[in-house]
């Protein structure tokens, strides 16, 4: 275990056998001399970083019990905070809300540099400012994290804090027979283990048009942007109209609906049908209402805002750095999506 000493750089990831977590820990292993603190429930899904190295430290435990990693925590210089919750309401807003008020309770303010605090992309709006709808009609996942911004806006730390706001992320590989992860050592996130599924639709999809745009990143650019950040100097934020925490939305240049079903016709060597139905709003009404589909009012609001778009957004190459992934045709290679189904 490591025991550190001073004047060295020792980073505590939450969220460590995440998707996101592990590509992060995976390039501050290999690209610095830190040392790592990996809060996380299950050693076993560790697999990106090696668990008996000397500059890894397992926390293992809830984020909702910090306690007995408190001696720990207090010795962090950074924290990139990437562990989340979703699905049951209560839970999530104690893993979203309330740890992370208590987590940053049991660092040491003459020790901690600076916070990587994640958030989603989904409460900002076009500006990076927070987007009303989000808190008012918002899943449990989104109202928490609209909720935690607003309060770590006015928090004591506020100034040492860096939102990152993920867009539309993928991350691993496809898995096979005999190969989970497609014998990725990454967890695959959840948009890429949907990628096979979104292939079996092509057909459909292809006759389809809809006036809609978003930003994706993958993770592998997530880690190579929150590394680049932890190992430098923090400073004030100097990002223009913003408050005390900076606001980074990480993401590639705006992709349409369009443009992505024409890049997976491709990479499937067909193209899009000359002749398609367009999508408009009212369609799309009057589908949910036909087909007694169930819709939250969080989803009525996405199906009506349609462009899910930022500005400024902050892939690697906005640090100097080289993004893995910068296309959907290198989204879907690293993903080892076959050419053919």
């Amino acid at each position: 275990m490591a025991d550190g000493t001073a004047g060295t750089a020792r980073i505590l990831i939450t969220g460590a056998s995440g998707c996101v977590g592990q590509y992060i820990a995976e390039r501050l292993y290999a690209e610095s001399d830190v040392e790592l603190l990996l809060l996380l429930r299950d050693p076993a899904k560790l697999t990106a970083v090696p668990v008996n190295d000397p500059r890894i430290t397992l926390l293992v435990g809830d984020l909702r019990e910090l306690g007995p990693h408190a001696a720990a925590i207090a010795t962090a210089t950074r924290v990139i905070h990437t562990a989340t919750a979703w699905g049951d309401p209560e839970r999530a807003h104690q893993v979203n809300v309330v740890a992370v008020k208590e987590l940053l309770r049991l660092t040491d303010p003459a020790v901690l540099e600076q916070v990587i605090y994640f958030s989603t992309a989904s409460i900002l709006d076009r500006n990076l400012k927070l987007l009303p709808e989000a808190a008012e009609f918002g899943t449990e996942y989104i109202q928490t994290k609209a909720l935690c911004l607003q309060q770590l806006e006015q928090h004591a730390l506020a100034d040492r804090i860096v939102a990152v706001f993920p867009t539309l992320v993928f991350g691993g590989r496809l898995g096979e027979a005999g190969r989970p992860h497609g014998g990725d050592l990454h967890p695959t996130s959840y948009l890429t283990a949907g990628l096979s599924e979104a292939m079996r639709w092509l057909w459909l999809a292809r006759w389809l048009r809809a006036e809609a745009s978003f930003h994706f990143i993958h993770a592998a650019d997530i880690a190579t942007v929150c590394a680049h950040l932890a190992t430098s100097p923090h400073q004030p934020n100097p990002e223009l109209g913003q408050g005390a925490i900076r606001r980074l939305v990480l993401g590639q240049r705006m992709i349409t609906v369009n443009q992505t079903v024409g890049a997976l016709c491709r990479w499937r060597r067909s193209s899009p049908s000359p002749f398609g139905i367009d999508l408009q709003g009212w369609l799309i009404d009057l589908l949910v209402r036909l087909l007694r589909i169930e819709i939250t009012p969080w989803d009525l609001f996405s199906i009506r805002q349609r462009h899910f778009v930022h500005e400024p957004v902050s892939p690697p190459e906005r640090f100097g750095l080289v993004s893995l992934a910068p296309t959907m045709e290198a989204v879907l290679e690293t993903a080892g999506v076959p050419h053919k189904g």
